[in-house]
């Protein structure tokens, strides 16, 4: 994947007859992304990655109803089922401040307030009330999975790629 493309869902199923997908969005904000006219689908993150132009986009509770220009009808949205659904970075609105993509918290470290490095951040999930951040240490091959609210996460830094976070090691 190109180093602009950040991913965003997921498309997960056909929706009604005419060539509408229905996309599970990695985030909790993609009523933003209305505006996005040119989307990437891929069957993995490695891609390769094949660009589609949006011909109308909405909403529909938390999930994003996308209908691609050449997809007239059912069968022809079926067959995106499971792609990978990315945009340029740069057709993204600007986050506030305290707002992340998903995307961009892959790879963070966490490190706790006694400075014990707990692992990196391999995956964002969707949880009920919040996001939950699977964190996994490589040399013990440990998972924990941390709540992403300002209880637990102190301090996120970008540029250092690593966030502090209020967690013991033994949890």
């Amino acid at each position: 994947m190109t180093d602009d493309l950040l991913i965003l869902g997921r498309v997960s199923a056909a929706y009604g007859l005419k060539g509408w997908v229905k996309v599970q969005p990695f985030g909790d904000d993609a009523a933003g992304w209305r505006k996005i006219s040119a989307w990437y689908l891929a069957a993995t993150e490695k891609g390769p990655w094949r660009q589609w132009k949006a011909e109308e986009c909405r909403m529909r509770g938390e999930w994003l109803l996308l209908r691609f220009a050449g997809v007239a009808d059912r069968a022809g949205a079926e067959g995106l089922q499971g792609c990978l659904l990315a945009a340029p970075r740069r057709s993204l609105p600007p986050t506030a401040e305290n707002e992340f993509y998903w995307a961009d918290l892959i790879g963070l470290e966490a490190i706790n307030g006694k400075g014990v490095k707990l692992g990196r951040v391999v995956e964002c999930i969707a949880g009920g009330a919040q996001t939950v951040l699977r964190v996994r240490d490589d040399g013990s091959e440990t998972e924990r999975l941390l709540p992403f609210v300002d209880a637990v996460v102190h301090e996120v830094d970008l540029a250092a790629r690593r966030m502090r976070v209020d967690w013991e090691a033994d949890w």
